[in-house]
């Protein structure tokens, strides 16, 4: 079967799911399964069409006209846009197999059925489109069936807000890729992406500099990138959390790929400080993007600041790859360009399977408070084992994907100190000692993540009553973890995936570098680190294999007895004697009180005597800045000068014809001075 014909069947069953889904939908039938099988075959056909562009070095344009002049849709995939759709595919068929028992809310049913398959088949597109006008209208296809799985329990008022701000962002971020891509279609002649290469290099210094800045913004909104995340802290968390996944594990993907677009294809070698911009935004944005993690109890919500987190480091590794470049150094950009698009990857597996191991906990205990929780590991063993696997991977520890990636990262940071002679080097070891600041943050949330939700003694009576979720849940959570180990250990052989990459942007290969021993180890170059993922596992499992030795060769004397939790004398232990999310943060909290400017709060109700109290209640938050600071005089100001062009719709229309009249008047005396 040809390459056409392996796309556009994935397509088709995506459209067959769609259609399926609205006749399901409109028959008040349960269509779920249905759609979410078909949705697993698309994925599958087009994961094979993204690995025969990738390994086997097939190409594929594709275009047919829509009835208008000048202007047809056109499509193709090359190694760039075969990465990112073999990411989706990865993703796609575990949640779609995760989804056959979800959602658990009768509200959700509905517009799962009618927008799941049309939000896959949309962002197939975006990464598919050759042109701007198919581009832009997959892009927004894609935004319109994201708001609307969002929205999916709209009787609740943070889901109608989480919507709004997501939709309101888009939008704007939609209006500053309008325009960079008007700029770039004027400076090119023409609309198609292929025209855009090395663009940039082509216009005046000023037109590309906004270009490079309106596209970089557009797509930064959409990734999530600081101080353009507010819609993503409040959108992921209450969509369900099978989209939540979806939107975490590739939807802001779709940014990253704009990106990468943009900066590695459009321009040739950018200017030196488009390269610190991004490395700057990207450290700041895995920083931030943690501490306020660490500060939150809503679960979900915990794992969305996270994915911004994970943004700012895929950031990182971007930014250097454009300094690498400026400096004349292609071998470092492409190492930096493939620790970046392997983070992208490693990033949606493993958050994908931490929002599906939140949702698993979330349909188990109705809540997505962590204090609410705890004792899980007893009561879903499976889930927890899931997210732990999860929960190491984002932590960056060995040998599982996140190590690698920033690893990769690191050692393209430590590698770049002795590439230029001028103050620009100290970037790189700032940037690569905040990067791991940010990987010793991250492991401690998750400490708190894991240990507040699943450790000890339930904490509410659903947390008491929690049940193992189906099968088909913990097969997908499974398959995901299955790939968090497989990117780990076996990453010198995917490597090679990169190649075609790294070739289109900078000519060279970045694998026959960083592979030795015939793929037991990875290295960052010649002369560089060096590490063995699997003499790492090795190792591991040797050290669990001694308590088993030890006790096999001292045996206790007569059978073990069993004993209660030392308590320190008390009477017994409960949940009120439990280490909780709040107490677990305070250290933090305290250190970075500048950052957080926290409210605290302490009331204390009497009996008869101040003296002898019989409840204190604590209450504790944190200052949101950007919306305090940013957001909210914007917002103010937009307001205002909203009520002031007020009396510009006097409701004439005599007024009307006047503005018609004046603005002709301004456009000839335009063109007359031209």
């Amino acid at each position: 079967m040809s390459l056409l014909n392996v796309f556009a069947t994935g397509l088709t069953f995506y459209v067959v799911a769609a259609v399926c889904g609205m006749i399901a939908a409109l028959s008040k039938r349960d269509g779920r399964t249905l759609v979410c099988l078909t949705c697993v075959a698309g994925a599958a056909f087009e994961a094979v069409a993204a690995l025969r562009v990738l390994l086997a070095g097939d190409t594929l344009y594709w275009s047919f006209t829509a009835g208008i002049p000048n202007f047809a849709y056109s499509f193709q995939i090359d190694p760039l846009a075969a990465f990112f759709l073999l990411a989706l595919s990865a993703l796609a068929i575990p949640i779609s197999i995760y989804s056959l028992a979800r959602p658990h809310l009768a509200s959700t049913a509905t517009p799962f059925q009618l927008f799941y398959a049309l939000l896959l088949l949309s962002i197939t597109l975006v990464f598919s489109a050759s042109n701007v006008m198919t581009f832009l209208l997959a892009w927004e296809g894609m935004v319109l069936t994201a708001y609307c799985m969002v929205v999916s329990a709209h009787e609740e008022n943070e889901v109608r807000r989480g919507g709004l701000l997501y939709i309101l962002m888009s939008r704007g971020g939609t209006g500053f890729l309008f325009l960079g891509f008007l700029f770039l279609s004027l400076g090119s002649g023409s609309m198609e992406f292929a025209s855009f290469h090395n663009a940039g290099m082509r216009m005046e210094p000023s037109f590309g500099a906004a270009t490079f800045l309106l596209l970089f913004a557009g797509f930064g909104i959409k990734a999530g990138v600081i101080p353009l995340h507010i819609w993503l802290p409040a959108a992921h968390p209450v969509a369900p959390s099978n989209i939540s996944a979806l939107m975490s594990g590739i939807l802001i993907k779709t940014g990253i790929y704009g990106m990468a677009r943009v900066f590695f294809d459009f321009y040739g070698e950018p200017p030196v400080w488009a390269g610190m911009l991004v490395l700057s935004l990207g450290v700041v944005s895995a920083l931030l993007g943690v501490l306020y993690a660490l500060m939150e109890h809503d679960l979900k919500r915990l794992l969305a600041f996270h994915s911004i987190e994970n943004i700012g480091i895929i950031l990182i590794g971007f930014g250097a790859a454009l300094l690498f470049r400026s400096f004349g150094q292609p071998k470092l950009a492409a190492l930096a360009l493939v620790a970046g698009l392997f983070h992208t990857l490693n990033h949606g597996v493993f958050k994908a399977l931490l929002f599906l191991g939140a949702g698993s906990v979330l349909h188990a205990t109705h809540t997505r408070n962590m204090e609410e929780m705890g004792g899980l590991i007893r009561r879903m063993p499976s889930t927890a084992l899931y997210f732990l696997i999860g929960a190491v991977a984002i932590s960056g520890l060995p040998p599982l994907n996140g190590f690698v990636s920033e690893w990769l990262t690191y050692q393209a940071l430590l590698a770049g100190f002795g590439v230029t002679e001028t103050l620009t080097r100290m970037a790189f070891p700032i940037a690569g000692a905040l990067l791991a600041l940010t990987a010793a943050l991250a492991a401690a949330c998750f400490v708190k993540a894991f240990g507040i939700t699943f450790l000890a003694l339930p904490r509410s009576e659903h947390a008491a009553e929690a049940r193992e979720v189906p099968g088909t849940m913990r097969a997908a959570m499974a398959i995901l973890a299955v790939f968090c180990a497989g990117l780990g250990l076996g990453a010198t052989w995917f490597l090679q995936v990169f190649d075609p990459i790294t070739q289109q942007a900078f000519g060279v290969s970045a694998s026959p570098a960083m592979v030795l021993n015939s793929g037991l180890a990875l290295a960052a170059g010649p002369g560089a680190g060096t590490v063995s993922l699997l003499g790492i596992a090795v190792f591991l499992i040797a050290l669990l294999a001694v308590p088993v030795l030890l006790r096999s060769v001292w045996k206790p004397i007569g059978r073990p007895s069993h004993g209660p939790t030392w308590d320190c004398g008390l009477p017994g232990l409960t949940a009120a004697n439990e280490y909780t999310a709040t107490a677990f943060s305070k250290p933090l909290r305290m250190i970075f009180s500048a950052l957080f400017r926290p409210r605290r709060e302490i009331l204390t109700e009497f009996d008869v005597s101040p003296y002898y109290p019989t409840a204190i209640r604590f209450e504790s938050e944190i200052q949101p800045a950007f919306e305090k600071h940013f957001y909210d005089p914007l917002k103010s100001g937009i307001l205002t000068m909203a009520k002031r062009m007020r009396g510009i719709q006097a409701g004439s229309v005599h007024a009307y014809l006047a503005y018609i009249f004046v603005t002709l008047i301004a456009l000839l005396l335009f063109g007359v001075r031209e």
